[in-house]
């Protein structure tokens, strides 16, 4: 259980925090800036990361769940739970903000500048860059698993500042799932539902090809 309500406060403060900003800016007239709203993203994927991984292990991304568990590093008899405690926390979040914006349409959701294709593409793209460093320094020596959340964080904020005016750098299912549902605007969410997870999956697929091999030092030079 302590799992499970670990993801729904790390799930919320992501995206109330995350979407939040987006919505911010909008009420504001642009004073957050795209560049704050990637700062924001990045901080509070840090700060819930280093405050919750070590209870839930830090997933508060259903299409991260799913690929955790394709590796077998997490079992599949506790995604349902893990994705619907991510959910509801997102929910959450978006009803919250819809109580305190009423007039704000879109509540920060995700949709594309450009065609669906396009933002497809690159969020399975994005996905499977993020989740190639989540594989990388989640699982790596102690030294790396002290800088795993800042490392995941600033590749949540690269993303974001690269992607964000072109497909929303969604990422995460639950991310894009609350605001479409909460705002009614369900017409491009099944892209930020299918290409992270299939992302993810093939982020997983490409680090069990690398492998766990380090080079060693007498094979260089």
């Amino acid at each position: 259980m302590r799992n499970y309500i670990s993801e729904v406060l790390g799930t919320f403060a992501i995206v109330f925090f995350g979407t939040g900003v987006v919505v911010v800016n909008q009420e504001t007239h642009g004073v957050v800036t795209h560049t704050g709203i990637c700062i924001v993203w990045g901080l509070v994927v840090m700060s819930m990361i280093y405050a919750l991984g070590r209870v839930s292990g830090a997933h508060f991304n259903p299409a991260v769940t799913i690929g955790f568990a394709v590796a077998k590093k997490f079992p599949w008899a506790q995604v349902p739970l893990y994705i619907l405690s991510q959910v509801i926390g997102a929910l959450i979040a978006s009803g919250t903000l819809k109580l305190m914006f009423p007039a704000n349409e879109m509540l920060g959701s995700t949709n594309p500048a450009g065609s669906d294709l396009q933002s497809f593409i690159l969020e399975f793209i994005l996905t499977f860059v993020l989740m190639v460093v989540i594989m990388r320094v989640a699982y790596g020596s102690k030294e790396q698993g002290m800088f795993a959340g800042l490392a995941i964080s600033s590749v949540v904020a690269l993303e974001a500042l690269f992607a964000g005016p072109v497909s929303g750098a969604s990422m995460n299912p639950a991310r894009s799932f609350a605001p479409a549902l909460v705002s009614m605007h369900l017409s491009h969410v099944w892209i930020y539902l299918l290409a992270p997870t299939i992302g993810s999956i093939a982020a997983v697929f490409f680090d069990m090809w690398l492998g766990d091999d380090e080079v060693k030092t007498e094979e260089i030079g």
